[in-house]
């Protein structure tokens, strides 16, 4: 990022909190919002404790965790569905069906079965981020230039080396948009397990925080999860560029 344009987005980083202390010096939302020095104070005094870096660490694993295994699972399934045409169209359905599903449609169910742990905030996420990935892995397949298949096999190669060396680099760029995109998404289904599932974590802490009217504390989790969100998404669009460095699109960025 060019100087100027950290320069642009400290201008409106400042804009905000100033904006921010104005609308809260109203009191036109009363003690519902906290001055940024009162919430500043809050997170000082948050911090500062284990109990604090005790949950970001339960948020925090229970999200990369849903993310790897739904990662893995996703591109896994969605390589080996994609690559055959009967199975494809024969789960194109089903996919389809689940992909506006959102996860807190089954919270309830999951907490029923498996109780307000860091393992239902786990299936959460991993159900959350799991369909998006089958779906872009599975596009990026069958967008797999068919020349370059023919090409290979008149070449000789078998089937998994096709898979390896064709099929593989051509759906890549699709695997890297849709980890990018399930990094928040895991991060965010995290928060609402612990928020209205229960589950341990910086979303039960913000539910302990609204419940005891601590409005400041409140403000704070929120402050934090904005950072840990920050950092998810730069971190997925770092992890892309280096997958992805050969691919003309970002060759060209790096020019």
């Amino acid at each position: 990022m060019k100087p100027h344009q950290l320069g642009r987005g400290a201008l409106g980083l400042l804009g905000s909190i100033v904006l921010w202390q104005l609308i809260a010096g109203t009191h036109l939302a009363g003690a519902a919002l906290p001055s940024p020095l009162a919430t500043f104070a809050a997170l000082g005094a948050d911090v500062s404790g284990g109990a604090f870096w005790s949950a970001v660490g339960q948020t925090v694993g229970v999200a990369l965790l849903g993310l790897i295994a739904s990662a893995v699972a996703g591109i896994v399934l969605g390589v080996l569905v994609g690559s055959f045409p009967a199975a494809r169209y024969s789960t194109l359905a089903l996919l389809e069906f689940l992909k506006p599903v959102p996860p807190i449609v089954i919270l309830p169910l999951v907490v029923l079965i498996l109780g307000p742990t860091a393992k239902m905030a786990w299936l959460l996420t991993f159900f959350g981020c799991l369909i998006p990935i089958i779906t872009q892995t599975m596009a990026g397949v069958h967008d797999t230039d068919p020349v370059a298949r023919d090409t290979a096999r008149s070449y000789g190669l078998g089937r998994v080396e096709i898979l390896w060396r064709v099929v593989l680099p051509s759906a890549m760029p699709f695997i890297g948009t849709a980890l990018r995109v399930a990094a928040p998404v895991a991060l965010i289904v995290a928060v609402v397990a612990g928020l209205l599932g229960g589950g341990p974590g910086l979303g039960k802490n913000l539910y302990v925080a609204q419940s005891a009217g601590d409005y400041a504390s409140l403000y704070a989790y929120v402050l934090v999860l904005g950072i840990l969100g920050l950092l998810f998404i730069g971190l997925s669009r770092l992890g892309e560029r280096r997958l992805l460095h050969w691919h003309p699109s970002y060759r060209e960025e790096m020019v």
